[in-house]
């Protein structure tokens, strides 16, 4: 028997339906972009729709599958990422919640092609780690669950080339804030570079950091920073 803290669904219901709103009302996503997913036994997920604002949905709206993909109720067309979710809990168990969002500076970062890999501030060291660039591939594709899922297990989230970015985490909840850590991080970096005080923490400051790391229950590479 599995020993994974799997949530209720219907405690997974209600952190997607309130992680949909905070990340619309922050303005990571707009129209009916996005799509966060909860895994709730070894053997389902729920996931949101697809076509509806994410900071407007229901309940009702979630759908629950099975780990092919097969849908197991709900009315709503799952989320056309669901590839990408389900490579991702398969890669990694011991992930519960993935989010996929379009945050706007994070997003500039995938565009141009560039990981958000400079040591800046404390807290991206302790707490997120590197955010690398995982390879263009096309909106739902499997070419895009796989270069995605690349990263799970050694890092805390990704940037979709050209695309957007993906977190997740041990739970709905964690997966949300560090997405707002990859766009606060981001916001950080072009802030840098803008005002010319690209100015970063050195190698043994960096290594007391990871250290730290420990206090918080991360035992992932996340990445070297340069």
């Amino acid at each position: 028997m599995s020993n994974i803290p799997y949530p209720s669904e219907s405690q997974a219901r209600i952190d997607i339906i309130e992680a949909g709103r905070r990340l619309y009302l922050r303005g990571l996503i707009c129209g009916s972009e996005g799509n966060l997913s909860a895994r709730i036994s070894e053997d389902e997920i729920i996931i949101t729709p697809s076509g509806v604002s994410k900071g407007f949905m229901n309940e009702d709206m979630l759908v629950r599958l099975d780990m092919s993909g097969k849908v197991l109720s709900g009315s709503g067309t799952a989320s056309s990422e669901t590839k990408m979710h389900l490579a991702i809990y398969e890669k990694s168990p011991n992930i519960l919640s993935v989010c996929h969002a379009h945050p706007p500076i994070a997003t500039t970062f995938a565009a141009a092609g560039v990981p958000l890999d400079k040591a800046y501030i404390q807290e991206t060291v302790m707490l997120l780690g590197v955010i690398p660039i995982a390879k263009y591939a096309a909106p739902g594709s499997q070419e895009l669950a796989r270069s995605a899922s690349d990263y799970c297990q050694d890092y805390h989230g990704v940037l979709l080339e050209q695309h957007g970015a993906l977190t997740w985490g041990t739970s709905v909840m964690e997966a949300l804030y560090r997405m707002e850590n990859v766009e606060y991080t981001a916001k950080i970096t072009m802030y840098s570079t803008i005002l010319g005080f690209e100015r970063t923490l050195d190698g043994d400051k960096i290594k007391e950091l990871i250290a730290l790391r420990k206090n918080w229950g991360i035992s992932a590479s996340l990445g070297e920073f340069i």
